[in-house]
């Protein structure tokens, strides 16, 4: 098989989980493609002696197979930005702490590349939010978790003003609102309050950070609805984190957001259910006192 490797480059220690991951598909007789800033940390920072198949500059050329994400969630989505609308199917390797996308373990690799290998593994699909600032519909931008609107400061609170399709929702007062897919409803989401999501349904998640309010509460809906937001701030500014990445805007600038036309393939364990992560990650259901 034809693998792009993907990795953190931000953490040391990690270089063992790196040699045992390329040494697992070299004996599978695997062609190993690896992200360039990737490879430049283990050789130079690292001293990991390796020869790949090739560097990676532009995926379409190369016709992979399946991508590896060997780090944690935030890794995983850094290689899901990159994979975009390709189509490549990615498995995550968790070298992180939590890793529910990157559900992996390092010490199952073995195991799972050679039931990888025979066939015995699940794909599934995961939808996106696309996002449209102002009228730059040229270039949208794409979130696999959430986008999130906050404010600048830590002194004042900003309004976001609400629409979906044409009707007002709300205007939320507060340091900000998340908008989440059933994949990120287990991420920032889920810490500001709001619902588990089952990852092949079709909505999205609306939740309020630190709401000025008692009323306001989680709202989830339908993904084929249209999400207009207009913010005002006493900065002058906002701020929009796609996935954790976070750019500036001037206040009064529109969002529109919906769901993407593509979605992204995530590799699963054969067994390892969405409900069996639950209860393995977050001790859904879990009774303390046993």
């Amino acid at each position: 098989m034809r693998f792009a490797l993907f990795g953190n480059t931000h953490e040391t220690g990690k270089s063992a989980h790196a040699k045992q991951l390329i040494t697992i598909l070299s004996n599978h007789g695997d062609d190993i493609y690896i992200d360039r800033d990737f490879y430049r940390f283990l050789c130079e920072e690292q001293g990991l002696a390796f020869t790949p198949a090739g560097i990676i500059t532009r995926l379409c050329d190369l016709n992979i197979d399946m991508a590896i994400s060997l780090g944690g969630d935030g890794t995983f989505l850094k290689a899901a930005r990159i994979i975009g609308d390709t189509g490549i199917p990615i498995v995550g390797i968790n070298t992180g702490r939590l890793g529910f996308l990157a559900d992996v373990s390092a010490d199952e690799m073995e195991h799972f590349f050679a039931q990888l290998h025979a066939g015995h593994y699940t794909v599934r699909e995961r939808s996106l939010l696309e996002l449209i600032v102002g009228d730059d519909i040229e270039h949208p931008l794409h979130a696999l978790n959430e986008v999130t609107i906050s404010k600048h400061d830590s002194s004042s609170m900003i309004a976001v003003h609400t629409n979906v399709e044409d009707e007002h929702l709300a205007t939320y007062m507060g340091d900000g609102l998340i908008i989440a897919t059933p994949t990120g409803s287990t991420a920032y989401s889920l810490s500001a309050g709001g619902p588990i999501i089952y990852p092949q349904s079709d909505v999205f998640v609306l939740t309020a950070v630190a709401p000025h309010s008692l009323g306001v509460r989680p709202i989830v809906i339908a993904d084929d609805k249209t999400i207009s937001l207009r913010i005002e701030s006493r900065s002058g500014s906002f701020l929009v984190a796609i996935d954790g990445i976070s750019q500036s805007y001037p206040e009064h600038t529109t969002l529109t957001l919906r769901k993407a036309a593509h979605k992204i393939r995530v590799v699963k364990q054969e067994g390892n259910t969405f409900f069996h992560t639950l209860q393995k990650k977050m001790m859904w259901g879990s009774d303390p006192r046993t």
